[in-house]
Order: structure tokens, then sequence, then C-alpha cells
């Protein structure tokens, strides 16, 4: 009977019922050892958090909010130019227009869709419960520094042009504006909070996408997901399939550039990652990402594109890692 017990509580989080080292009432009077208290934790952990994305994915998609869906969803697009248009979040005058008669085509893997899916959901469970107490320090002090939301939520594209709401530790001022890139604001240190600044310089602002990640929204590697306005580059990708694969936490173009990079530069890179979807690569990206945040690495406050000259410094390198994976 005490086995069926444990089990139970085991598997429906009985870390909250029973404490570690408590006595349980049997023959043998058997005792709840470390390792299983840990286990049980990891079991009420992973069963609460199952159960959140499970009710959290069809709103993160806007599956009850028709309006806010992509018009463009699974279809091919090309920009126009279009002098009478706003100026987008790329900084340009001009919309998306349906190709006719094409939709997306490109398959993913057996790697793609099963073992890449695997492993991010279970690095992406498993950093969040390491990093819990850090993440709740980062919570309190966003609040304490600038009261308000301590998460920053905003649309974004996700695979096949699909609307998203991504998440983000929130890193700038009540007042910022809210579907403008840090690139096209104006002054945009004024708008970081103290907290921001050092969230954004170690690039911590990123991690609650790993709640993105785990719910399926997002990967641990892919191209960055542009903003639901920034019709030049979802067209760029289109050149390279690029929209036609789940985006991510990090990417083939960030490691080689981040804020360095012109649109066509990025989409370039996120082409070269669409037709190399592999474990090496992957690991590749994980691994100079950890190098480049230590280092502050290419993240430029101001715009894309405004430090050129560190990309001709680093071609040779770049070109280097491509023929690499040819």
């Amino acid at each position: 009977m005490i086995n069926i017990y444990r089990k139970a509580v085991s598997a429906f989080g009985g870390v909250f019922l029973i404490k570690p080292g408590q006595v349980l009432s049997d023959k043998g009077q058997k005792r709840m050892n470390s390792g299983e208290w840990i286990l049980s934790f990891i079991g009420a952990a992973a069963l609460i958090m199952g159960a959140a994305a499970v009710l959290d994915k069809p709103k993160s998609i806007y599956k009850n909010r028709p309006e806010e869906k992509n018009p463009f969803e699974g279809k091919r697009v090309r920009f126009v130019p279009d002098e009478n248009d706003p100026v987008n979040a790329d900084g340009v005058r001009g919309h998306l227009e349906e190709i006719p008669g094409t939709q997306a085509v490109r398959s993913a893997s057996f790697y793609e869709r099963f073992v890449k899916r695997g492993m991010d959901l279970i690095l992406s469970f498993a950093t969040m419960i390491v990093l819990s107490p850090l993440l709740l320090l980062f919570c309190a002090a966003i609040f304490i520094d600038d009261p308000g939301p301590i998460f920053f939520t905003q649309k974004r594209l996700g695979k096949n042009k699909q609307y998203f709401a991504l998440h983000k530790f929130r890193s700038m001022k009540m007042s910022t504006p809210h579907d403008v890139p840090t690139h096209m604001l104006e002054n945009p240190e004024t708008y970081l909070t103290r907290v921001g600044k050092f969230l954004r310089k170690m690039s911590l602002d990123e991690l609650p996408q790993l709640w993105d990640i785990f719910i399926g929204n997002m990967s641990l590697v892919g191209p960055r997901p542009g903003l639901w306005n920034q019709d030049l580059l979802v067209a760029r990708r289109e050149d390279f399939n690029a929209n036609d694969v789940m985006p991510g936490l990090t990417g083939w173009a960030q490691v080689n550039g981040r804020d360095e990079l012109e649109i066509d530069e990025k989409a370039e890179f996120d082409g070269e990652y669409c037709s190399n979807v592999t474990f090496k690569m992957d690991a590749t990206c994980i691994l100079t990402t950890v190098a480049n945040v230590l280092k502050h690495s290419g993240v430029v406050e101001g715009g894309t594109g405004a430090v050129e000259k560190h990309i001709e410094k680093r071609q040779k390198e770049i070109d280097g890692k491509r023929k690499h994976f040819k």
C-alpha cells in the first residue's frame, strides 16, 4: 500500500504534501530520501507547467481572436514598395502581397520534427527549473526599478508566418512605443531602465522565451522571430524558405553578427540555417551564443547595420564557418 501511495505522491506533486525527511506511516516506517523529494518536485513542476502550457498555447497563437491572425499565414509573399504606405518596422514604405497559387512547401526532416522538438522541450523545462530562483530575482528587480508589468509581450512571426505572442523581461520604460524596434527609436538608451540595461547587456531579457519554446511556439535555435510588421524581412526570408521553420532563441544569423547585420544579410544567414538544420549546426549556434553573450558581442543599441565595420573585420571568420558546414 505504501508503494502505491508514494507513486501517487510523486505523480501528483507530493512535494507540496510531504516535507523532506517526513516519516510515512507504515510497518516499515519508511523515510522519503532526498532523491525521491527531488523527483517529486520535478514531477509536480512538470504536471503544473504542462497543464499551464496546454491552456496557454491557444491563447498565445490568437486561436480565439481571428482578427489578430496573419492573413498571409502559410502563403508565399513578396514585398511591394509603395510610398503611400506608412513606414514599417524595417524603416521602409511598402507592404506584403500574396504570390497567387503558392503556399509553404518545405518539409521538415525527422531530426527537425522529433529530435529537435524533444530537445527543446526537455532543455527549456530543465533550464526554467534550474534558473527559477534567478528568474524570480529578476522579476522583483524589474518591478522595483520601474513599477509595471514584469513581462513584455509582443506579436511576432512564427513558423509559416503564424503570429504568436513572444515574451521578454521588460527592459524599457512604460512610456516606450510598443511596436517600434529598438533601432528605430531616437536615443534608445534613454528608454532603458537600470535593470533593463543589465539584462540587455547580458541578453538575459530573452529568458522568458524559454516558455515560448516549452509550449511549442519557438525552438532553441532558428531564425529570430520578426515583428509582425517587418514586411521587408519577411519577404527577404521568403527567398530562402526561412519563414517555414520554427523561430529560435538564437540562430545562425545571431552568432554571425546579430544587430550588426543588415536585413539582406540576416535573411541569407537564416537561409543557410534552414538548408542545414542538423544537431551539429544547432550545437554550434548554442555554444557560440554562450561565448558571444559572455563577450557581449554583436549587441548594438540603435540600429541594424550600425556597426558595418565589425562585419568587415569578421568576414573571414564567417566565410570559414560557412565552408565548415558545406
